[in-house]
């Protein structure tokens, strides 16, 4: 069996000194020479499979004469397949054919062959060309139950109608919607129990029931939201989405809507979008102008990855909406790719992922990349797969803006090398991490000074606070309550951040403790203490600051 390197460097596929600068890397950090090459982007998946089935005498499936059809073995479950990547292809006579990229995952190739009675032979193939076999297989996976009582479906879907269509249904439905558009709701939750339905509203962060709905009534709201949302009526066994688009209050609002099945009838939740509140400024968001600085400091690098961290409803999509805002010219293409698109942004290409028929974010950032952009942005980084993707491009000259679910900024980098991304290809990629919460801001008609004494100002650690941005005169505020907010205190929100660039002394810190997660070590204030500098300038309440801190 001939060795990778020397096929590769026998097809041209590279030259010495790519070889030499991957042995380097190998022995840094361990891992396959084709694997370390490929995110190196010294060489094409296309090229690394050549190269394999030459050195491990495997077949291509791309060298196959005819498109290969699935083969189905009753003794092996089509979900087994799809977790490992391997396929079963029709053609062999007394043996299995397996399409697969990876040669090396013997242990699940024994088992095959255990499960069929027969040897197995190897076809290798790029993602992309084992995108149609995965794809096939899966919808297989769905043809079931397709058949059952459709007069009586019928009958059933006609009575549901009947209910939504009633007036009184109506007027409660545009009543409630109507009152989350006035009070600046940003979801309305309708739970169902036992013996009613609640709906509450979600207003700056903070849940508040606002309607009890008896039992007898709540299947007919939850099927006019159906109807309104474009979602099968008939259906209540599986989750659903859907979107409305209505004005309300003179106000053009979409809604994004969302049904899942539950002990006592279905929980649905809208989130209202409402296309006149967006704000796609960086002023917008509440950030100190050092961080401002900072921040538009790191975007107008041509190419790497800035990531923004934090839990869901923390802010992170519109902040970088913002960004993306200020990056749009005539002289640069952005795309973004999101699950779902929350807002339309002038002069950007928004592509909406389909995890339901394989177009999931990598199968979407692969495409993108052929399209030629300067600036792209992923909704989110879910898996490795992604990751190395968005690595790829940030390393071939594309600036990559996407999210992380992490709780602080630093541990985005430990998140990502557990997903198994090598920590030579973070430090050559990633240019700034971002964490960022959403605090309530005070109402400015009816907050109301607090005495500042010298032990609080102490248990806050003022002295270290005024390293890190200048503060002079303390002052901090609490809530009252007025008609302007509403009686509670607070109008809005906005982000309390850490903004950290990936710069040699973060990256030392790294290499030395993996799980390294001190910003005040570099010289960079924490998400809490951010929020405890806006408390002592007066914009946000301290109490709010520790809660969500």
């Amino acid at each position: 069996m001939a060795l990778l390197d020397e096929t590769l460097l026998r097809a041209g596929y590279c030259r010495e000194c790519d070889l030499e600068q991957a042995r380097n890397v190998q022995k840094e950090y361990g891992g396959r020479l084709g694997h370390i090459m490929l995110n190196m982007g010294l060489i094409t998946e296309g090229q690394l499979m050549n190269s394999l089935c030459e050195c491990m005498e495997l077949g291509r499936l791309s060298d196959l004469p005819e498109r290969p059809q699935l083969l189905s073995v009753s003794t092996i479950r089509a979900e087994f397949l799809l977790k490992n990547n391997v396929f079963l292809l029709s053609g062999g006579q007394d043996e299995i054919w397996l399409a697969t990229n990876d040669p090396f995952n013997l242990e699940i190739f024994s088992m095959v062959e255990r499960l069929a009675s027969k040897p197995v032979r190897l076809f290798l193939g790029t993602e992309e060309e084992l995108r149609d076999l995965r794809l096939a297989l899966e919808s297989e996976l769905m043809l079931d139950e397709e058949e059952k009582g459709v007069s009586d479906l019928d009958d059933e879907i006609d009575k549901l109608r009947e209910l939504a269509s009633e007036a009184p249904v109506i007027r409660m439905v545009n009543t409630l919607l109507s009152r989350a558009v006035q009070s600046r709701t940003s979801d309305i939750h309708f739970e169902c129990f036992k013996k009613f339905m609640k709906v509450r509203f979600r207003v700056d962060g903070v849940m508040t029931t606002v309607e009890h709905v008896s039992s007898g009534v709540k299947l007919a709201v939850i099927t006019r939201l159906k109807l309104l949302s474009g979602m099968n009526i008939a259906e209540n066994r599986l989750p659903q989405d859907g979107r409305i688009s209505i004005r309300v209050g003179g106000k053009q609002v979409d809604i994004r809507s969302s049904s899942v099945p539950t002990s006592f009838g279905e929980s649905f939740v809208l989130r209202l979008l409402g296309k006149e509140d967006i704000q796609c400024s960086l002023e917008g968001l509440g950030y100190f102008p050092d961080h401002l600085s900072l921040l538009r400091e790191i975007a107008a690098r041509p190419n790497g990855i800035i990531l923004t961290t934090g839990p869901t409803g923390s802010g992170k999509t519109t902040t970088l909406y913002s960004i993306l805002n200020e990056l749009v010219t005539d002289t640069t293409k952005i795309v973004t790719v999101e699950d779902p698109v929350e807002y339309e942004l002038e002069g950007i290409n928004q592509i909406q992922v389909r995890p339901d028929i394989g177009y999931t974010f990598a199968h979407s950032l692969r495409s993108i990349l052929r399209q030629d952009p300067d600036i792209i942005m992923v909704g989110e980084i879910r898996d490795a797969e992604t990751a190395e993707i968005s690595i790829r491009a940030a390393l071939t000259g594309h600036l990559v803006l996407s999210t992380l679910h992490t709780n602080t900024a630093l541990s985005s980098i430990t998140r990502l090398v557990d997903m198994g991304i090598e920590f030579f290809l973070l430090k050559a990629s990633i240019i700034a991490l971002m964490g960022q919460r959403l605090v309530r801001k005070l109402c400015p008609y009816c907050a109301k000074p607090v005495d500042v004494a010298p032990e609080m100002l102490a248990s806050l650690r003022f002295e270290e606070l005024k390293t890190y941005y200048s503060l002079d005169d303390p002052k901090l505020r609490k809530p009252v309550g007025c008609d302007k907010c509403n009686h509670t205190g607070y109008i809005g929100r906005m982000a309390i951040t850490e903004i950290i660039p990936f710069a040699n002394q973060v990256q030392a810190e790294f290499e030395q403790d993996k799980n390294f997660d001190d910003p005040n070590k570099l010289g960079y204030r924490t998400m809490q203490q951010d929020g405890l500098i806006k408390a002592l300038n007066g914009i946000v309440a301290l109490d709010e600051v520790l809660r969500i801190t």
